[in-house]
């Protein structure tokens, strides 16, 4: 498990350390792991041209320093001040080991230097910046966005918000960040996430000043250890009956799509009720399951060891009986996920009683949302919540008390009490139509299995994204070929146990 911490618990880690270390050997730490990178992407050190772009922070200064260890080995380190401070050691550092020192002006903007650059340097700000980058810092980072050079970024990059991932005007888009000490929320999540690149991390002794995580990224051996293991006196009930309450005559394809994520992640029996011909598609496509035709205002039994798990929602209606249905549903005990057409009943419902059903009950609940529907259930704009989506969704999760799954660029999953989860497997492959549909059943399918409603929708959305790459030929790919590759996924994650 990829762990990421908040600025506040960093800064005081750093500063206990600091207190045990002699004066600037963290900074020099950081700084060896940044030259040894920097050194790995250059053709060779000697001769190469290296620009750093450099603020007057510690970032700064950690450049500098990285700067002066690539310089003392033959390569030719300029550094661009941005500003009139500057981290004094550093620039002493880097013009000891020839390297040069200029301030950035306007005047210099048109220098041909950056981009006979071969590589290029982000230490303009730290963790602690907020709300994107102002002159001059925004014009070099544009030049070097324009630079054929590859960037790297010193901890993050500069104009990303650390804990959230925000970028509110100019940001650095780096090809490679390199990470001091431990993760920070905003290179796991979108947007930050996307002007990361890759994200090299690099140990400097801080882990054992480190409190529990803000935020955290499942590896392989994660979701493995989570996935439910059948022994040998299990059957089709203790491995897990879903009830699916998706689709109607209207939309019968996302009943179909339901129902086989559910049966292809390996649930032990589908119990499906809906209208005549949503019920003909699924056992046409899904014999296996078992299905009865009933309007939504009618149940399915729920009784201990028939119905493990409810999903409710894709294509289902908004009618005022699908509004019944939910509400009966929410009254059991059993966990429930709620999708599309469930979560706009409940953003319609307002201080309604189906509002509060969902705050004051007991069973483990999920909402899986895309932004839109998230939007609608907090009351604020969508691209509110794509700038910040850690935030949205942890407080969508305190409100309705319960689990979200936030469905997007950066898949987050939310819960009082625990680290925000970030699905690292996802892709845009997955923008198409049906796919959420399929994740549903999926997560729906763990749920039953008995997994508690954060595990299962972490687990749910790693593999829902490891079965995208699988079946990707080069296109977008469709909900059917996700069904598909599904088995694969969950067979490829099993070895990693």
């Amino acid at each position: 498990m990829e762990s990421a911490h908040s600025v506040s618990v960093v800064r005081a880690a750093e500063h206990a350390l600091m207190a045990r270390l002699p004066e600037g050997a963290l900074m020099r730490r950081a700084a060896t792991g940044l030259a040894g990178q920097c050194a790995r992407l250059l053709p060779r050190v000697y001769g190469s041209s290296v620009v750093l772009l450099v603020g007057s922070g510690d970032n700064g200064g950690d450049a500098l320093y990285a700067g002066s260890f690539l310089a003392a080995r033959g390569a030719a380190v300029r550094a661009l001040l941005a500003g009139d401070g500057v981290h004094e050691g550093g620039a002493a550092a880097l013009r000891a080991a020839g390297g040069r020192v200029h301030r950035f002006t306007d005047a210099t903007a048109d220098d041909t230097d950056l981009f006979d650059a071969d590589l290029i340097v982000d230490g303009l700000l730290g963790i602690g910046g907020r709300g994107g980058l102002r002159e001059p810092h925004a014009a070099l980072a544009l030049l070097a966005e324009n630079a054929p050079a590859p960037v790297v970024a010193v901890d993050l990059p500069s104009g990303v918000d650390a804990d959230t991932g925000e970028v509110g005007g100019v940001a650095v888009r780096a090809d490679v960040t390199v990470t001091f000490g431990t993760h920070k929320p905003g290179l796991f999540v979108d947007p930050g996430a996307g002007r990361a690149g890759r994200v090299v991390f690099v140990d400097i002794g801080l882990a054992p000043e480190l409190p529990g995580a803000a935020a955290v990224r499942p590896q392989a051996v994660d979701v493995a250890s989570l996935l439910p293991a059948p022994g040998g006196d299990s059957d089709k009930y203790r491995r897990g009956v879903l009830d699916v309450r998706a689709g109607s005559d209207r939309y019968r394809g996302a009943a179909v799509l339901c129902v086989g994520g559910a049966l292809r992640t390996g649930v032990g029996m589908v119990r499906y009720g809906g209208a005549q011909e949503a019920v003909d598609q699924v056992l046409a496509r899904w014999p296996e399951t078992v299905a009865s035709v009933h309007d939504p205002q009618s149940t399915t039994d729920l009784a201990p060891g028939r119905v493990a798990a409810v999903v409710i929602g894709p294509g289902r209606g908004t009618h005022p009986s699908n509004a019944d249905e939910l509400r009966a549903v929410l009254e059991s005990d059993r966990p429930v996920l709620i999708d599309a057409d469930g979560l706009t009943l409940l953003s319609g419902s307002g201080g309604s009683p189906l509002a509060d059903t969902l705050r004051e009950r007991d069973g483990h609940t999920l909402l899986t949302p895309h932004a839109g529907e998230l939007a609608r259930l907090l009351g604020v704009e969508r691209q509110d919540v794509e700038a910040r989506r850690t935030e949205h969704a942890a407080r969508a999760a305190e409100e309705f008390g319960c689990t979200v799954l936030l469905k997007g660029s950066t898949t987050v999953i939310a819960q009082p009490g625990l680290p925000l989860a970030v699905n690292p497997t996802g892709t845009p492959l997955l923008a198409t139509a049906g796919t959420g549909d399929v994740l549903s059943g999926m997560v729906g399918a763990l749920l039953a299995a008995g997994l508690p409603a954060y595990e299962a929708a972490m687990s749910g959305a790693y593999l829902h994204g490891r079965a995208a790459h699988l079946a990707r030929d080069g296109a977008p790919i469709s909900a059917s070929d996700l069904l598909d590759a599904l088995p694969l996924a969950v067979k490829e994650t099993l070895r990693a146990r």
